[in-house]
This record gives C-alpha cells, sequence and structure tokens, in this order.
C-alpha cells in the first residue's frame, strides 16, 4: 500500500515540484496539494494522508498554530518544509518542539531544479515520518514527565573525569531536550551528535541553552570539555573527542560521510573509546538507520557504559534498536528515565573510587 501525502505550501511551483518528486516514487503518492491551512483542513478530512509536509510559512494561518492544533486534534507525521534562513530555523526548531517528526530545506538554487535533486533526502523523510509513532501534545499546563532536575553531583571526581556522549537522529531534537534538562548544572561534560544540516544547529543549541541548567553550545572546536557544559556538533561537520594532556578537548572536521551522514554518531561514539574509554557514558537516543551501533560497541568494548532509548518512547526505534542488536548496550529504558540512570552509574563509580 502506497504512503498517502498531503502537500501544504503557499507556492503553486512548489506544490508542483514536490507532487512530480513524491508521484515518481513506486511506495509513495499525493492525495492531494493545499495552498495554505485552511485548504488543508478540509483535505485532511478527505483524503486522510498518512503523511503531511507543510512549509514554515503560511498565508491565512501561521503554520505554527496550524501544526499545534493539527498535533493535539488530529496527531499525524509532519514533516516540515523551511527555508534556510535564521527565522526559518528558529521557527523549524519551534515546529519540531511542536510535534514535527522532520524537516528538509528549501534549496537556494533554483527551486526546480534544487527541489528535484532534492528527491533522494524528501522521499526518505517522508517513508521515515510514515513510520514514526506520533502521539497528541498535551495542554500547555500539563505538566511534563521528566523535567524535574536531578540532584547536584556532589563528587568533583565525577563531574571533571566522566563524559556523557549522546547520538540520536529523528525525533532526536526533542529527546535530547527532555534528557538535558533533567541534569544538574555541575554534570560531567556532553558531547552530542544530532542529524541536522547546517544553519540549524546554533539554533538548537541556542534554545537548548535557555531551557537547561547546563551550558549549551554549538561546538567550534578545540574547545576544552568542561563539566555543566553541553557541546552540539554542528550541522556541517563531524565532532569527536580527543585528549590534550589531562584535557579532554573538542574537534570538529568536515571529512567524509560517514552512514550518509556528516556529523555521523559512529565518529563521535569511536572518538570516545580511543580517547575517553572507561571514563565514558555513551547514550543513544531516537532515531532512524544504524549510525552509532557500531561506535556504540566500540565504546563498550573499551570500557563504557552505554544506556539506550527503548522502543515505546522512540519517535523511530532504528538506531537504538541497531545499537541493541549489536551488542553494545548495557541498559535499555524509558527517555524520561535514562538521565536518572546516567546519574546513578555516575554516582557508583564515584563511590567505588572513595572506597578504594
Amino acid at each position: 500500500m502506497k504512503i498517502k501525502v498531503l502537500i501544504v505550501d503557499d507556492s503553486a511551483l512548489i506544490r508542483g515540484v514536490m507532487t512530480e518528486i513524491i508521484n515518481s516514487q513506486p511506495d509513495m503518492e499525493v492525495v492531494g496539494a493545499a495552498p495554505d491551512p485552511l485548504v488543508a483542513r478540509d483535505l485532511i478530512k478527505q483524503t486522510n494522508p498518512d503523511v503531511l509536509t507543510l512549509d514554515v510559512e503560511m498565508p491565512k494561518m501561521d503554520g505554527l498554530d496550524f501544526l499545534d492544533r493539527l498535533m493535539r486534534l488530529r496527531p499525524m507525521p509532519v514533516v516540515m518544509v523551511s527555508s534556510l534562513t535564521e527565522r526559518g530555523s528558529d521557527i523549524t526548531m519551534r515546529a519540531l518542539e511542536l510535534g514535527a517528526v522532520d524537516f528538509v530545506t528549501k534549496p537556494k538554487m533554483s527551486i526546480q531544479s534544487g527541489m528535484l535533486e532534492y528527491t533522494e533526502l524528501i522521499t526518505d523523510k517522508i517513508r521515515i515520518a510514515a513510520r514514526a509513532k506520533i502521539k497528541a501534545r498535551a495542554l500547555p499546563n500539563a505538566q511534563a514527565v521528566g523535567t524535574t532536575a536531578l540532584a547536584s553531583v556532589r563528587n568533583p571526581f565525577i563531574s571533571s573525569e566522566k563524559l556523557i556522549i549522546i547520538g540520536a537522529s529523528t525525533g532526536g531534537t526533542e529527546a535530547i531536550k527532555d534528557f538535558l534538562v533533567q541534569l544538574p548544572s555541575d554534570c560531567p561534560g556532553i558531547l552530542i551528535t544530532q542529524h541536522m544540516p547546517a544553519g540549524f544547529t546554533r539554533s538548537f543549541a541556542d534554545r537548548l541553552d535557555k531551557l537547561c541548567k547546563i551550558s549549551v553550545k554549538e561546538s567550534e572546536g578545540n574547545e576544552r570539555v568542561l563539566p555543566g557544559h553541553a557541546y552540539l556538533a554542528p550541522g556541517h561537520s563531524h565532532l569527536t573527542l580527543v585528549r590534550s594532556g589531562a584535557n579532554y578537548m573538542t574537534k570538529i572536521d568536515q571529512g567524509e560521510p560517514v552512514n550518509r551522514h556528516r556529523p555521523s554518531v559512529d565518529v563521535l561514539f569511536r572518538s570516545a573509546a580511543v580517547n575517553a574509554g572507561k571514563n565514558a557514558v555513551g547514550v543513544i537516543l531516537t532515531g532512524m538507520g544504524k549510525d552509532g551501533a557500531a561506535g556504540m560497541l566500540e565504546m563498550k568494548n573499551a570500557g563504557a557504559y552505554n544506556l539506550a532509548q527503548d522502543e515505546a518512547s522512540c519517535v523511530v526505534f532504528g538506531m537504538p534498536k541497531e545499537a541493541i542488536a549489536m551488542g553494545g548496550t548495557h541498559e535499555v529504558g524509558p527517555l524520561h528515565e535514562l538521565p536518572g540512570r546516567v546519574m546513578a552509574f555516575f554516582a557508583s563509580q564515584g563511590n567505588r573510587a572513595m572506597r578504594v
């Protein structure tokens, strides 16, 4: 059975190109194309689509308002189509927060030729979205699960010597946020790779920095990894961990994509295996594909302790599933429990060190 796609975009050109791209695939078809959310609302009722593609900035009704209402009243997989601008990236981050599964960026070149070159990317996102688990959004005043910050570390050895290494993809922006907001301000240093294009990671890091007790930034490379700080791989480069004397440092490079990704989770995890070993805890969160699975196994073999998000709490149970299947994980659990499990593991290590 084909994936039914509804396109919502105010540009007739984009609607036409997207229709051509989607209908060229054997496993999907366009069941409608709407110039604005009001028309889209009626088409959703008529066509019952599996996936909706939604322009970020829309006439008649703001795209974010439409998405917010949609995810409360008729939750469904949504892929945002975004412009690569500062305003566009901020709006896209908000759309992911509201429940959009993923996004694609409109190319800067000629729209028609550019979008056709993006055929593989767009159709892959639609396929992933069709498999995603979508839940109704809670009301704004509802208490979110797992947003209470954990207690301080109380052991400087833990903060200065240990590291948390995180990898995620589809659904990861919200999962990473939910993980980080629980951490105390003196937790071990954190390195993060989230599959995301250049131009969006800075907005993502800035949003996290405002929400969390820890400091979060887009990595620039050559930074000393400090407790209470998180460093996010920039969308254009791999992020790796290196040693400089007694210090952990960040390094970024634009090497070839790994598992079709740059930044790649495998690249980060492998660097942690080599340079941190047993001092690292690896965390693999929601995402499609296998990026991170091999690197997580290398971390485990080097002495790291690894956790994976469970299927029930994942938007897409791909990367964690592959890591578990390869034998690279020690624990599997729901997202809201993972920060507590990580900090409990560090506390047990600290207590053991003091007894020795």
